[in-house]
């Protein structure tokens, strides 16, 4: 699936000559390119097969502290284009935050970072895939339905150039599989799934495991009891616990600082999570999920360590963004149609020294998370409560599934007494451990 960056790349520069004839003290101009097939089946059949192609590009120019952006094709004509862009900006209100980034930021060499499989998947060998995930979990004892099964396989690139001599682009291949079942018969039906997802095509989890998961799961959450509503302990499983992971970047994101809609907005430098928290953010990881060699403004970010051993340290932060709390970007901006934000790239809650299984022991009465509902999660204030459902726990073991319930607290207090497992799976662009919280307050019966 070639993106012909060869093109692009002329493609953005035009652009910005243009841009520079029509009048801009400076511009940038990106196209953002994706080619993506998937395969969907459900009880032996193809449901579906789907071909998607885009081509996002814009152009953003600076007239002094005016700025404007315009999306258009990859076949607009560069000066119309740009004499647009030129004619909006004049028009705006001031910034004093706009403008490129500091060229010294700029990144020097694009580095390679593994992101790109050349293997080329079949819409035949997608929908192998995806019934082999669906048998293999229709063939567990207590499985009697499938909600379906898919298989998927992309590429995507982001090509860059801007009127201080900055000109790159990369790419990165994605594939998944994923697949979801029913346990049970009647009113006493549930659902669960699995899935997997890489940069590298031999890097996926097999369709078998994949279905066996997913089908075992399923079973186990079968004749759900209510509990209690009380304080415990909470286990969030790995997979919903990298939701955790996500609400600790949104707090530290420098846009969010910005707008002051972040309840951490005033720790810096402060106590903000336990001992054992250590949060990292690296886009130079190889096959990192959310890699890559430059952000969106053209600056090499650097590996960052937001939190350390519970201190925060950092804020994700773009150039404009930085401009505006007095800081400078850490190479954090990420392309959203003709905007530019701050956002993490390989985000993880680092791993702790205790084993999932003893963190399991450890608990004599509590709560085992594996799958959130809602949203109620404010990061204005720091308030959690989100419908749960998942296993309660009984002197140190699972003893039953549980259903209908709710738990809550504070992000802040949830941080501050959050224990990580060492179990971390970086295979995920925002990741984490098995988390034990305490002391948070569930509502059953």
């Amino acid at each position: 699936m070639p993106l012909d960056e060869k093109s692009l790349l002329d493609r953005v520069a035009s652009l910005v000559e243009a841009a520079k004839r029509a009048g801009a003290d400076a511009a940038d101009a990106v196209v953002m390119r994706s080619r993506s097939s998937s395969v969907s089946v459900r009880l032996g059949k193809v449901e579906g097969t789907e071909s998607a192609e885009s081509d996002d590009m814009s152009l953003r120019v600076f007239v002094g502290r005016r700025a404007a952006s315009v999306s258009a094709t990859t076949s607009s004509d560069p000066t119309a284009l740009a004499e647009r862009a030129i004619a909006m900006a004049k028009a705006s209100p001031e910034d004093p935050y706009q403008g490129l980034a500091d060229p010294g930021r700029l990144a020097r060499e694009i580095v390679d970072l593994d992101l790109v499989d050349s293997t080329e998947v079949s819409a035949e060998r997608l929908k192998e895939d995806a019934l082999a995930a669906e048998e293999a979990a229709l063939a567990v004892p207590g499985v009697t339905n499938s909600a379906g099964a898919g298989a998927s396989a992309g590429r995507g690139g982001l090509v860059l150039a801007t009127s201080h001599g900055f000109v790159g682009e990369y790419s990165a291949t994605r594939f998944g599989r994923s697949v979801s079942v029913i346990a049970g018969q009647s009113t006493k039906m549930e659902r669960d799934y699995d899935y997997s997802s890489r940069l590298h095509f031999a890097d996926l989890e097999t369709p078998e495991k994949l279905g066996r998961t997913a089908g075992e799961r399923a079973v186990k959450r079968l004749n759900p009891r209510r509990v209690k509503t009380g304080v415990f302990p909470v286990i969030y499983d790995p997979r919903v616990a990298r939701g955790i992971a996500g609400h600790i970047a949104a707090a530290i994101n420098g846009a969010s600082v910005a707008r002051k809609t972040s309840f951490l907005r005033d720790m810096m430098g402060k106590k903000v999570a336990s001992e054992g928290i250590t949060v990292t953010d690296d886009p130079f990881r190889r096959r990192g999920s959310n890699s890559r060699p430059f952000d969106g403004e053209g600056v090499a970010g650097t590996p960052l360590v937001p939190v350390e051993k519970g201190v925060l340290t950092s804020w994700l932060l773009s150039s404009s963004v930085a401009k505006e709390l007095g800081l400078e970007t850490n190479g954090r901006g990420v392309r959203a149609s003709s905007a530019v934000n701050p956002s993490c790239t390989n985000l993880a809650i680092e791993p702790g020294e205790i084993s999932p299984e003893d963190m399991l022991a450890s608990v004599k009465s509590g709560f085992y998370v594996t799958e959130l509902f809602g949203h109620g999660v404010d990061l204005v204030t720091g308030d959690y409560s989100r419908g749960v459902s998942g296993f309660w726990i009984e002197n140190g073991a699972i003893a039953y599934p549980v259903s209908e319930i709710t738990i809550a607290s504070n992000l802040r207090d949830m941080f501050l007494h959050m224990t990580p497992a060492s179990d971390l799976d970086r295979n995920y662009g925002i990741a984490a451990p098995t988390l034990l919280i305490e002391g948070m307050t569930i509502a059953g019966e």
